[in-house]
């Protein structure tokens, strides 16, 4: 695979044998994001488990100290007191049957986050198909589909991020932009690592963190020695 120049130069300023010190990986993916926009970092956790087996899923949510930057459209699809609580708590879009027909028959998918009341779960399996292969479908592991849907949407408009552990056994997780500097790039950090380690499955045997790396939208992947 051909890099470009940045990601090159990157690379060359790097000591790729090395394992860095969580807040020296901080400070190196920074230096490492050159793009012209504020690039998103990201954390890739892969972890001793077995995806395949249902005992080992690795699932759940935080909510970032300080937020991941991006600014996101939240759906919350509820009736009558729970609608209205929903549009005074700051949702973007609110509404019931007309917007699970809208995305049934027009494919509407402008929002990042979808928040239900429990109620209206019967009807939502009529989008599951569509919803679901994008990480949109609700869930009551993700605190998506819940009665208190004024803090479920403060939560996501303060920075909740879900994690869940893929088919290779790896979390990939946005903590944050390059703007936000070193140190709340760090608190990010640390709070996401420490919800992966408490969410360790009782079945999995061995080394549970195999290996951790941040790495920026356009830059290389940076090894971190961490120690749960």
């Amino acid at each position: 695979m051909k890099h470009g120049k940045n990601y090159n130069e990157s690379v060359k300023a790097l000591d790729l044998t090395k394992a860095y010190e969580s807040n020296e990986a901080m400070d190196a993916v920074i230096a490492s994001a050159k793009a012209k926009f504020d690039e998103t970092v990201e954390l890739h956790v892969r972890l001793g488990v077995d995806p395949r087996q249902a005992d080992q899923q690795v699932r759940g949510t935080v909510v970032l100290p300080n937020g991941t930057g991006r600014k996101v459209k939240v759906l919350v699809i509820a009736k009558g007191e729970k609608a209205d609580i929903a549009a005074k708590a700051g949702a973007d879009i609110v509404g019931a049957e007309e917007i699970i027909a809208k995305i049934l028959n027009e494919n509407y998918l402008d929002f990042d986050v979808v928040i239900t009341s429990p109620d209206m779960m019967g009807q939502m399996g009529r989008v599951a198909r569509i919803l679901g292969p994008k990480g949109l479908m609700p869930s009551p592991k993700s605190g998506t589909v819940t009665t208190d849907v004024e803090k479920a949407i403060k939560d996501t408009k303060a920075g909740k991020v879900e994690y869940r552990v893929d088919k290779t056994a790896i979390v990939h997780c946005p903590i944050g932009k390059k703007s936000f500097g070193a140190e709340k790039l760090l608190e990010n950090f640390n709070a996401l690592m420490e919800a992966i380690v408490k969410a360790k499955p009782s079945a999995a045997k061995g080394t549970y963190v195999k290996s951790v790396y941040v790495a920026a939208t356009m830059g290389p992947g940076i090894k971190v020695n961490y120690r749960a």
